[in-house]
């Protein structure tokens, strides 16, 4: 069981005063009051909605013994210690990483950021780790793992609060993982936040940098430099327990990738059209894509058994970080890739016996649209539908590219729900239909902000020959409306929308 003293917890946290005693034992750390227990840290910190000091008698009421605040705090009993520090969201990072006996140290560490593609490319680099021989763990959107199960991810945050990130790498360490892979996101990457902030990283990854989460960082220019966070972050001479190669891996396509370079100060490999790992010769068949994996030079055949141009793009950038990492030749992995399997929730095929492709999957860019609906409607006999929606309370600048990058590419628009919170449902759906050039409400543009409705609708539409594309739920447990979430399986949602329309399986 971990404790420490608030005297060494805090032994490197610049603190504004403090209030008791300094010598008390925390044994173990909450940022919300319902998790608190005997002996506890609680870190009082501001969220979107409400004010953790509100939550200050809560915590205490279950047992916490020291708390940890920004603004003055009343009727806290004498034996609670209390630490005012400027802000505790960002003096939660170090102290997690100090009660957790800085895991980072003792395991080498694969950063994945990008706006789309980071949890594929998480799960193919650990895959491929396991492949060679060697034990990873990984913290992704979709799941976790730090021993030998893979778990669902319980959060609705990709990047979680820096004492589940602190936890699940001492887990790792303690389990005998050799490296962790962590996806990391801009919000996680942010100094606003600083939940990655005492994480030492060996390796940084960049999949691609297109338009999202503007609601949090205010501008195009602002959410690239904090994702350019993980790259300044991997020191060429950081001191670690284990020794490994330190680099970073970007996408020779993207138009970022020479700012992430810059931003770098270890060695940067690039994938991709011109970069030092290439696919040449890409052969798309239903079953998965063959090419040509070629590597300064020198080739080798190559195939991956997942349909689609972007899957290759996240294995390649997987490769090359796997192959650094464990200091071995790029090509040397080519036989592993067939073997790669894709993440929960992206590319799901949903097959009830219906003459017509329904398919589950995670896209709600209009970066991943671009990406994925040019090449479904080039594979799409008959018509293409898609039905999606946009996060209330998030980035609102992306809702009419949505609704352009769909129109362009879509025969028919279903406007939904996605997670609006508490925004207004219809605001959201007008502001993605603003962008819908050349659609006809009633004709080919429908607005149904109930989810389940609006799947059903699509699917009874549909005929042999057509597909109708799922998207911006994928592996989600929940969907949060202005009540908060509620349980959500959009796989299973197919299946019952089918069922109900004769589909039996």
């Amino acid at each position: 069981m971990l404790e420490m003293a608030l005297t060494e917890l805090f032994s490197g946290v610049p603190f504004e005063e403090f209030r008791g005693d300094m010598s008390r034992i925390v044994r173990g750390i909450a940022y919300d009051s319902r998790d608190a227990e005997p002996g506890f840290l609680f870190a009082a910190m501001d969220g979107l909605h409400t004010d953790g000091h509100r939550y200050v008698g809560d915590a205490i009421r279950r047992g916490a013994t020291a708390i940890l605040h920004a603004r003055p705090l009343t009727d806290v009993p004498p034996n609670v210690t209390c630490i005012r520090v400027r802000d505790p969201r960002i003096a939660l990072s170090p102290i997690a990483a100090a009660f957790y006996r800085y895991p980072s140290r003792s395991i080498k560490v694969i950063g994945v950021t990008g706006t789309d593609g980071k949890s594929s490319t998480v799960w193919f680099i650990a895959q491929l780790i396991g492949f060679l021989g060697g034990r990873a763990g990984f913290l992704s959107t979709v799941s976790f793992k730090t021993g030998d199960e893979v778990v669902k991810n319980p959060f609705r945050q990709s990047t979680p609060e820096a004492t589940e990130i602190q936890g699940m790498l001492r887990e790792m360490v303690e389990k005998g993982q050799d490296i962790a892979v962590v996806e990391a996101t801009s919000h996680g990457l942010s100094p606003r936040t600083n939940r990655l902030g005492d994480v030492l990283f060996d390796a940084a990854v960049l999949t691609n940098v297109t338009h999202e989460h503007l609601e949090f960082h205010g501008s195009f220019e602002q959410y690239r430099s904090d994702k350019a966070n993980l790259f300044r972050a991997v020191s060429p001479d950081a001191s670690k327990d284990v020794q490994c190669p330190r680099f970073g891996v970007v996408n020779a396509s993207d138009p970022s990738a020479g700012y992430f370079q810059e931003a770098s100060r270890v060695p940067v490999y690039r994938y991709g059209s011109g970069g030092e790992l290439e696919a040449l010769s890409c052969k798309e068949e239903v079953s998965g894509t063959t090419f040509r994996l070629v590597h300064e030079g020198r080739e080798a055949d190559a195939r991956i058994c997942i349909p689609g141009p972007f899957w290759v793009e996240n294995a390649l950038a997987a490769v090359l970080a796997a192959a650094r990492i464990l200091e071995l030749p790029p090509l040397s992995l080519a036989p592993f890739l067939h073997r790669l399997r894709s993440v929960q929730g992206r590319m799901d095929y949903v097959d009830s016996g219906q003459p017509f492709a329904v398919i589950v999957d995670y896209a709600h860019t209009p970066g991943a649209f671009l990406k994925l609906l040019p090449w479904m409607r080039t594979r799409t006999r008959g018509e293409l539908t898609a039905v999606f929606g946009s996060a209330g309370e998030r980035d609102r600048e992306k809702r009419p590219l949505q609704g352009r990058a769909a129109g362009a590419h879509c025969d028919t628009l279903v406007i939904t729900d996605e997670d609006s919170r508490g925004e207004d449902r219809m605001e959201i759906l007008e502001q993605i239909a603003a962008g819908c050039d050349g659609k006809r409400r009633g004709e080919n543009l429908f607005l149904i902000p109930d989810r389940r409705e609006a799947i059903r609708f699509a699917l009874s539409r549909a005929r042999p020959g057509d597909a109708v594309l799922l998207l911006g739920k994928g592996h989600e447990g929940s969907i949060i409306g202005p009540r908060g979430p509620a349980a959500w399986d959009e796989r299973a949602e197919a299946e019952a929308a089918l069922r109900s329309l004769g589909y039996a399986g």
